[in-house]
């Protein structure tokens, strides 16, 4: 079907850095030990990929910019540094409202953060996962609750404008009374960002080992969905508004990057392994640092896989990911976008599920119900064909 095609723009930059200085049991992103690896190298390497998409950068209308990982804070100051100037040299600044960092508590030093902070870095995403040290050290975290408040200091000397952690439930062994302890010991830092997501055990992970072996005891689902209605419950009681399935803040604090992805927007993926959205074509770039690097030597964009999204596959990601968002989808914007009423494509769907009060309708949005929030991937099984 021809559609009339929305003027596109690349709207956001994802940039991975691989290398951690310990692997987390929990953990399947493209990721490395940081030693003897080749941290410089690859840093140039990025450098080069960057000047490789200087015409979509520059035409794009760049809002957001996400250091992830591994974890950058793994880098050497030196090498923070060499980073930021490479981003500052090739990425256009001017319209970014948020530049984002993830960070472990433990690697985050007061010169790391005044670095940060000098070159915009302006928001700090930082994996806490739990309070309670014994869990710490079954999820293979070296950081402790010292360091998280450590580092909370560290922003108010640098006057970093926003700070979020993460926080994990359905751990091994976890129990209700350790998730609300946690729950209360993050309420204490005051900070304006907070996601929580329950635990996936991922192949290629220690725990997927240890669960395939019988070694790994994992909360019951029952137990699960009381963590996430409690999560739910106290975030709104103290103050923190929930804009997505996983994720809560103060007013005007979501998180604007990940809200490119849940809106559907397009985004140049940076690094090895890294997944990005432009011009209609989602890609991923090769994985092992030699042939991510190799590729660049070569002038040539490091994608191992690219695959144009279809109209049908469009209209499906505007609904999967558009309805984790509590606002949900906004049925004007749909239209806009591919030229037919919500009820046209999914109308059917959308009568089942409002019947089984998975979904409601208000005024322009369709969005999950309190109830759909628990079983949210059963109810976007409903719009892929």
């Amino acid at each position: 079907m021809n559609v009339e095609r929305r003027l596109i723009m690349v709207r956001g930059v994802y940039i991975h850095i691989p290398f951690c200085h310990q692997i987390c049991n929990y953990c399947d992103f493209n990721k490395f030990y940081f030693h003897n690896q080749p941290v410089d190298e690859y840093i140039e390497s990025l450098g080069k990929e960057m000047a490789l998409w200087k015409d979509d950068l520059s035409k794009g209308h760049i809002e957001t910019i996400f250091l992830g990982g591994g974890t950058p804070t793994s880098l050497s100051l030196e090498q923070l540094d060499r980073l930021l100037t490479l981003i500052q040299e090739h990425i256009p600044l001017d319209h970014v409202k948020e530049f984002s960092s993830e960070a472990n508590p433990d690697e985050l030093t007061l010169e790391k953060m005044q670095l940060m902070r000098k070159f915009g870095v302006n928001r700090l995403s930082m994996g806490v996962q739990t309070f309670n040290q014994d869990l710490l050290k079954i999820l293979g975290r070296t950081h402790s609750n010292e360091h998280v408040y450590k580092v909370i200091e560290y922003a108010k000397e640098t006057n970093f404008p926003s700070i979020s952690i993460d926080l994990m439930y359905g751990l091994p062994n976890q129990t209700m009374e350790q998730w609300k302890e946690s729950l209360q010991e993050a309420f204490k830092l005051n900070i304006p960002h907070i996601s929580a997501y329950s635990l996936l055990v991922e192949p290629k992970t220690i725990f997927y080992n240890l669960l395939s072996k019988g070694k790994l005891s994992l909360p019951g689902e029952d137990l699960e969905a009381e963590m996430y209605g409690f999560l739910m419950d106290e975030m709104k009681a103290n103050g923190y508004h929930q804009y997505e399935i996983s994720n809560f803040s103060h007013e005007g604090k979501a998180s604007e990057h990940n809200l490119l992805y849940w809106n559907n927007d397009e985004y140049v993926g940076l690094g090895a392994g890294a997944h990005g959205y432009v011009n209609g074509i989602r890609y991923s770039n090769h994985g092992p640092l030699k042939k991510y690097m190799q590729q660049l030597d070569l002038g040539e964009k490091p994608i191992m896989m690219q695959k144009e999204v279809t109209y049908e596959e469009k209209m499906e990601e505007e609904m999967f990911l558009g309805l984790r968002k509590n606002r949900g989808v906004s049925l004007t914007v749909f239209e806009q976008k591919y030229s037919k009423t919500l009820h046209e494509v999914y109308g059917k769907e959308i009568e089942e599920l409002i019947h089984k009060e998975l979904v409601a309708l208000e005024e322009d949005h369709i969005f999950l119900t309190t109830r759909g929030r628990f079983v949210g991937n059963e109810v976007f099984q409903y719009f892929l064909k």
